[in-house]
């Protein structure tokens, strides 16, 4: 049996009936496949995710979240000898949407989402079973050196952007020793931006955290406010950030100075590794959509720099990330995207 039949199955099982129809929706950045099930006003979302121990990460922190009245979708049911389940259909209007198209009203939503980040970050933590995370229990060591790998050898290599190799592992080890400094006793979404918040009835609601682990506030954060082509302003940010703190202040004991050290280099790492993401979804994957993202991470990046919002030295990765922000394959697919023929 092909996907959609054993989902069929599942749905029926549940359901009581089969579905009408099964509609397959648009890919993701993952392997995960999704399919709309609908039998007249009953709808549901099935899921194939090629990863057991994925699958259950998503399912046992759905469950878990739901329990403490987060909002992320119900499971409808589960085989996951099949690698499949079924799970509450949101719709499909996301913050990015919104963002694209009132951006007014987005701001709203976005403080919302902000707040509901702290619950997900403090309340979250509590009583939550880390041993299920995949790949990794917690954003630690070897987690950030994957994330940087990624983008060494996904997006810097097929570029043929020169770097010195030992030089910039001493940097990469720099920065996961600073980073690992940062309390990371919190639960972290690890993928939380404008494409994984959904709209419905006016209430926001979150998908796509099965990457989650044990971490440090400011990565999730970090992610949400450089989230590349939502291309928030600085402005925005600086609005967001001062939401966060205004709002985690009254959950937790926080330093302020401490975590707006740290942030930044947060927001470095997830930049670097949302590039490695680009590049093999992009360039081996032949996905163009995900280098339609590039120009805003560069973008991102020449910030970063240019402000100095980095607080320790990376000499031979500040030469490389200005190296690769001149770089002229990247200032072609720039010139492509705003041309409209990206190929």
């Amino acid at each position: 049996m092909n996907i959609e039949e054993k989902l069929s199955i599942l749905f029926k099982k549940w359901n009581g009936n089969s579905p009408d129809s099964i509609s397959p929706l648009p890919v993701s950045g993952s392997a995960r496949k999704y399919f709309r099930l609908k039998n007249k006003n009953i709808s549901a979302i099935g899921v194939f995710g090629p990863e057991q121990k994925e699958n259950q990460a998503f399912i046992s922190f759905s469950k878990h979240f739901k329990s403490l009245g987060l909002n992320v979708p119900e499971i409808y049911d589960e085989e996951l000898t099949s690698n499949i389940y079924l799970e509450e259909d949101l719709g499909d209007q996301t913050l990015f949407k919104l963002l694209k198209s009132n951006f007014n009203s987005a701001k709203i939503f976005y403080k919302k989402a902000v707040d509901d980040l702290i619950l997900f970050q403090v309340d979250g933590r509590k009583k939550i079973d880390y041993s299920i995370c995949y790949p990794r229990d917690s954003f630690d060591r070897q987690s950030m050196k994957w994330d940087l790998n990624y983008f060494k050898y996904y997006f810097l290599k097929p570029l043929n952007i020169f770097y010195d190799e030992q030089k910039l592992e001493d940097d990469f080890n720099s920065l996961i020793n600073f980073l690992l400094e940062a309390d990371g006793s919190y639960f972290l979404y690890r993928d939380f931006q404008s494409r994984n918040i959904l709209i419905k009835n006016d209430n926001l609601y979150y998908v796509d955290y099965q990457g989650g682990r044990k971490g440090a506030l400011q990565y999730d954060l970090a992610s949400l406010l450089f989230d590349a082509k939502a291309d928030l302003s600085n402005e925005f940010r600086n609005e967001l950030s001062g939401h966060y703190i205004e709002s985690v202040t009254k959950k937790i004991r926080f330093n302020e100075k401490e975590f707006r050290r740290y942030l930044y280099g947060f927001a470095l790492i997830r930049i670097l590794q949302a590039m490695g993401a680009y590049g093999f979804r992009g360039i081996y994957e032949g996905k163009v959509h995900f280098l339609q993202s590039i120009p805003f991470a560069l973008k991102n990046l020449k910030w970063l720099l240019e402000d100095s919002k980095i607080v320790i030295k990376l000499p031979e990765l500040e030469v490389l990330l200005n190296r690769t922000i001149n770089n002229s394959e990247l200032q072609k697919i720039q010139t492509e995207q705003s041309d409209g023929k990206l190929k």
